[in-house]
């Protein structure tokens, strides 16, 4: 059996001001042991549009989805992935 995993993610989100990007990144980082780095790219007067660069031996795309929705924030793309793929023995 053949498993794949993603290790790495690069999502545009559109963010509001709360929670505020040390928080976000935080919180994100807190559903696995995942590596998290956010760089602003655009402020308006409610809202954020962020870069997150997630990072990891195998991230849940599903929760991480359903924490960015969770916060107030929309998941508009993603920009980059990097799947890793293995082979596995099962008895």
């Amino acid at each position: 059996m053949n498993m794949v995993r993603i290790r790495h993610l690069v999502l545009d989100v559109l963010k509001p001001h709360h929670p505020d990007v040390v928080e976000f990144g935080c919180l994100l980082a807190e559903l696995g042991s995942l590596q998290v780095r956010i760089s602003v790219i655009e402020i308006d007067a409610r809202t954020e549009t962020v870069r997150v660069d997630v990072a990891g031996d195998e991230i849940d795309f599903a929760s991480l989805r359903e924490a960015i929705e969770g916060f107030g924030a929309s998941l508009h793309s993603i920009d980059e992935i990097a799947v890793h793929g293995t082979d596995s023995v099962t008895d």
